[in-house]
Order: structure tokens, then sequence, then C-alpha cells
């Protein structure tokens, strides 16, 4: 469960764990509880969500030089595939070279100074603090050559891994400043993914690893299979929408970019861990049209959320009855997500009704006394 989801539903329980009686409370030790059951819904419906995206690479990063200067050559156009560390693009290096030369005279000037200084302090011809200068000097001019020949490496870009380049904006000639974007590079080493906004609503829903469905208009009768592989943890500030990615398989060969919808919720029922995750041809999982109405999950029960307690993550603690309706039963489930006013939740297994009222007082086979 993603941390959002975690935050929602810890909140649920932290107000009702404030209740709990202190420990030295004794006075109920055997007196019985009031409570009273809500019925379980055994398979609860999951939302699912719809969202629009664009396909792209895992990994993308625009590339710049470190410095200024005039771009001297731009060696790939868009679409071009490149291997790693080849030249990409190139800055005039003239006046680069000149600071790198000067840089170098300087340096070996410096080190001549010190070095008389040295001989000098040792004859009691100069003073310590002179001596000194003469060594600062030395570190200072040694240094600026290293940061000359380090700019002489950033007047060219490379490739940082094998990958596309999606698209080059400078051209030869062209003046540009320290960082301008000059190419956007895309690497795949990392797998594909379809980045999609969605709303507050339904980031508190989803978890990673949640299993989806993405088609794309440009091919038409096609269905991807993926899962959800992260979940932005703030809503963007200008759309307030939260950044999901999908892990797609099968789809290294489809250009960044594309438009694709994505269904998460239909495939988790149907489709095994491990499953073929390429594209496959025919309807959705989610029925006709894809139109979805929510999904049963296997093993997904709703619980009114005033029944758990004990929160922790993606872990927390319900109440039953035994069989005789008389002690407390301590159950541990796992969260799922929520729905509405309910928490979904595994691990219930046969358990029909839960504990929804007088559930944070309870402990493991307290005496309760059932109330309508």
């Amino acid at each position: 469960m993603n941390s959002i989801s975690k935050l929602a539903l810890l909140s649920l329980t932290v107000v009702s764990a404030c209740n709990r009686p202190a420990e030295g409370a004794s006075a109920a030790a055997e007196a019985s509880t009031p409570v009273r059951l809500s019925d379980v819904v055994q398979g609860g419906n999951a939302p699912v969500i719809t969202a629009t995206g664009t396909l792209g690479a895992k990994d993308e990063v625009m590339l710049s030089f470190k410095i200024g200067g005039i771009v001297a050559r731009v060696l790939v156009d868009d679409g071009a595939r490149v291997r790693r560390a080849q030249v990409l693009a190139v800055l005039d290096q003239r006046e680069i070279d000149a600071m790198v030369a000067k840089a170098t005279a300087g340096a070996e000037k410096a080190r001549r100074d010190a070095a008389r200084a040295e001989r000098l302090f040792k004859d009691s011809v100069v003073t310590l603090a002179q001596m000194q200068d003469a060594q600062t000097g030395r570190a200072a001019a040694e240094a600026d050559l290293r940061a000359a020949r380090v700019n002489h490496e950033y007047a060219t870009i490379v490739a940082p891994a094998a990958g596309v380049v999606l698209s080059r904006t400078a051209n030869p000639g062209q003046l540009v400043a320290p960082g301008t974007p000059i190419i956007l590079f895309a690497s795949r080493a990392r797998g594909s993914v379809l980045r999609a906004g969605i709303p507050d609503r339904s980031a508190v829903t989803i978890r990673q690893g949640e299993q989806a469905e993405v088609s794309f208009d440009a091919l038409p009768g096609k269905v991807f299979t993926g899962r959800v592989s992260q979940i932005g943890a703030s809503a963007d500030p200008r759309t307030g929408l939260y950044t999901i990615e999908v892990a797609l398989e099968g789809v290294e060969h489809l250009p960044s970019g594309l438009v694709g919808r994505v269904i998460i919720g239909c495939a988790t029922s149907d489709v095994k861990k491990g499953a073929d995750t390429g594209a496959r041809p025919g309807k959705s999982r989610c029925g006709d049209s894809g139109k979805p109405t929510g999904v049963n999950k296997d093993g997904v029960s709703a619980i009114p959320a005033e029944s758990l307690v004990e929160g922790d993550g993606d872990h927390g603690v319900v109440y039953t009855v035994d069989a005789s309706g008389k002690r407390a039963r301590r159950v541990a489930v796992t969260l799922v997500g929520l729905d509405g006013d309910k928490v979904l939740v595994r691990g219930l297994g046969g358990v029909m009704r839960v504990v929804s009222a007088g559930a944070t007082w309870l402990t493991d086979s307290a005496r309760v006394e059932i109330r309508p």
C-alpha cells in the first residue's frame, strides 16, 4: 500500500486508539464490554481507476553543457539510437582550450614560486608567512587548472547509456548558457512506463504492484498488461494530480509519447504473478468497451472503518466474537485500500461479522455483550 493509503488508514485508528483505557483500569477485567457487530462484505469491490497518460522510458534525462559557449556540432537527430559514451554534441572549444592553457601556465609559475620560496626560507631569506603565501598560491593555481580541465570535459555531451535521442533543441552556431537543454535522452535499460496523473481519491486506493491494463488509440485491438511501479508521494501543484507509473513489457518497439489509457484493477483477479504481460488481442478484462464497474478481488473483504484498530502501515487488527458470542477474538488483517466509508482488508477468512462499536476497548478473549 502506498504512503498516502497508509496515512489515510492509520488516521482512522489513531483517533479511536486515543480512547483506549489506561493499563491500570482493571475494573472491567471481568465485566462485559458492550459491543455492536456489523456484517462483513465478502469479496469487496475495489474501485477501478482509469487515467490517460503517455508512454516513455523509465529513465529520461535532459542533457546539457555544464558551461556556456557556442555549439560547434550536434551529431545526432531526433530518434537516433546511440551507444553508451557516444559523442552527441560539442561546444566550440577554442576559448575553452585557451582557458586550459592559461590555467596550465599559471599552475607552472605558482609551482616555481613556491619551490623558490621554500629554498629561500631554508636560507632565512624569506619569512614563514611569505613561504606559506607562495604555497597557498600554488594550491589555488592547481585548483584553477583542475577546474579548467573539468570544464573542457563538459564541453562535450556523451550518451550516459545506450538509448535513443527523443529530441534535440539546439543547432550549430547557437550560443547557449550553462544548463541549457540540448538533447532529451531516454534509456530503456530499466524498461518502459506509462505515466499518468490521478486524483487524490484514486491515489489512496491503489497500491504499488497492482495490475493494470493499457491500450493505445494508435494500436486498436491490442491491450497491454503491466503493474503499478511507482506512486507519487505528493500532488503536482499545478494540476493537483498524483503521478503514477505503470511498468509495461513488450512495448520497447513503440515510440515514446504515445497516448494511452490505463485501467487499474481489472486485471487483478485473473492475471497471475509472473504471467505474460505483453500485448494481447481481444477485449479488456474490464468487460465490454472496457468500462470499469468495480472489480471483485480474491480474498478481499469490506468492513466499516471504525472496526479497524491498531493500524500500522499495511497491517491492522479487527475483533469478532467466538462461537459462544461471549468472548472477543482478535484477528490480524492486511490493509488493501479504501472504498468510500469502508476499509478493504485481507485475512478475515470465514469471519462474517466484526465489532464495529466498542472495538477500541477490547483485548483478545475479553468478555463481551452484544447489543443491537
